[in-house]
């Protein structure tokens, strides 16, 4: 049988999360034979354990030099890539046995350009788990204008005439291609099948660290694209509560009490929306407590890593 899917996985650090997601790959209901796997690896060498799984399964393993980005190993990758359709996984996910049958089926039946399945909820999730889920999944079953890069299928001539990813962002690239895609096709986001975001953010002081890095390619994810208005408001909410409590504190000083009032309701009314918005979506899962202090820290986070970003400075992060 000729391959048919080239999984494509970029990867930088332990591989503790790498070695699940691979064996969620072999655990697929998909003939091993239909399918091949590229890990573009930024160590310097792989495990014995990842030699071993080159033994078992159809995978292979190419180096890529670490100074470059998440988008250059995935291109790198595709490059390397023989099968009809592209599957990018991130290096910590674990995959649903039946995910690749479910792309293949949903890709052909929606007549879209790019499917993804759904984020689940890891064993005894923590809140934070909870949240970051909820918000993945705000949309489902529909089309979607844009899909995070931790499971995107699609055809290679997509792929390709979607300019591949952009090597000039070190954050938000997924974003970045999804929405050159769906300039040419459907996004798809489906509950059919799912995978655990096994390196989701479980605990509220590593994920600021995160959102702070993620946040320095805002501004540059914006170039060369048309910005729809549903996007707008995660690029304003974020200066806007952190930029008005900063103000009303300001004016505290300087005794400007009405200016002060003012500002700070400003900043909590868009608290609020957004709190409740997410209580919404997590239920009875996750407390308004910790639906509020997920935005207490993510909105401050992505102004400062924007800011960075525009300056110039460089704040890394061990995301991988």
């Amino acid at each position: 049988m000729s391959i048919i899917t080239s999984f494509i996985i970029p990867h930088k650090g332990r591989e503790e999360m790498l070695i699940r997601t691979l064996e969620s790959i072999a655990n697929q209901t998909a003939p091993a034979n239909s399918y091949e796997v590229i890990v573009v690896s930024q160590n310097s060498d792989c495990s014995q354990t990842l030699n071993e799984l080159t033994k078992s399964m159809p995978l292979r393993v190419i180096y890529n030099d670490a100074a470059n980005t998440i988008s250059h190993s995935r291109n790198l990758g595709a490059s390397a890539a023989k099968g009809e359709y592209f599957a990018f996984l991130d290096a910590d996910v674990e995959l649903a046995n039946e995910w690749l049958d479910v792309m293949l089926c949903t890709l052909q039946e929606k007549s879209a350009a790019l499917v993804s399945a759904m984020q689940i909820d890891s064993r005894d999730a923590p809140p934070l788990e909870t949240i970051r889920t909820a918000l993945t999944n705000a949309e489902l079953d529909t089309d979607v204008s844009f899909l995070p890069g931790r499971n995107l299928f699609l055809h290679r001539s997509t792929f390709f005439k979607a300019g591949q990813f952009p090597e000039h962002l070190m954050t938000c690239e997924d974003y970045y291609f999804t929405d050159k895609v769906n300039n040419i096709g459907r996004l798809y986001y489906t509950s059919n099948t799912h995978y655990i975001h096994l390196g989701e953010d479980k605990a509220f002081v590593p994920m600021w660290k995160k959102e702070v890095w993620r946040g320095q390619s805002n501004i540059a994810s914006l170039k060369g694209r048309k910005i729809p208005m549903r996007e707008w408001p995660s690029f304003i909410a974020p200066f806007a509560v952190t930029g008005g409590l900063l103000l009303a504190c300001l004016a505290l000083v300087f005794t400007q009490y009405e200016a002060a009032t003012f500002l700070f309701i400003c900043m909590l009314l868009v608290m609020l929306l957004y709190t409740a918005r997410l209580k919404k979506l997590t239920g009875k899962k996750v407390s308004i407590v910790h639906c509020a202090l997920f935005y207490l820290l993510y909105f401050p986070a992505r102004a400062i890593g924007t800011v960075l970003g525009v300056s110039g400075s460089v704040y890394t992060s061990s995301h991988k």
